[in-house]
């Protein structure tokens, strides 16, 4: 277990502080995206919104798990964005992407649990 809180562990970010409108910001268009991943992946989409205990843990976030947030929404952005690319490919080949799309709908999944995660940890160690 770690005896510091994360605030004194990560590096210092020269930029703002990302405000919670802005991380859910990022958040509505990850989910739009994948949105787009689940018809690819024939399965039912999830809405892309934000729910009032969402909102709210964003709101109370710390600064470290707000920079996290955002961060890792980039990343996840980022690794739709080349597997969508790659899907499309496939498609324009005229293979079927519903195999290969339901294994990036899981990778989605996953990370935006451990994004969710960064929000339910206090940090106290």
């Amino acid at each position: 277990m770690a005896t510091l809180p994360p605030e004194t562990t990560l590096p210092r970010i020269d930029s703002a502080l990302p405000s919670a409108a802005a991380i859910e910001a990022e958040w509505l268009a990850l989910h739009r995206r994948a949105q787009e991943l689940a018809k690819l992946a024939r399965i039912a989409a999830e809405p892309a919104q934000i729910t009032p205990a969402l909102g709210q843990l964003i709101a109370n976030a710390k600064s470290w798990q707000r920079t996290l947030l955002s961060q890792g929404i980039e990343d996840v952005a980022a690794m739709l964005g080349s597997g969508m690319a790659a899907l499309a490919t496939l498609a324009d080949r005229g293979q079927d992407t519903g195999a290969p799309a339901l294994a990036l709908w899981r990778e989605f999944h996953a990370a935006r649990g451990a994004l969710l995660a960064v929000l339910h940890t206090d940090g106290d160690g």
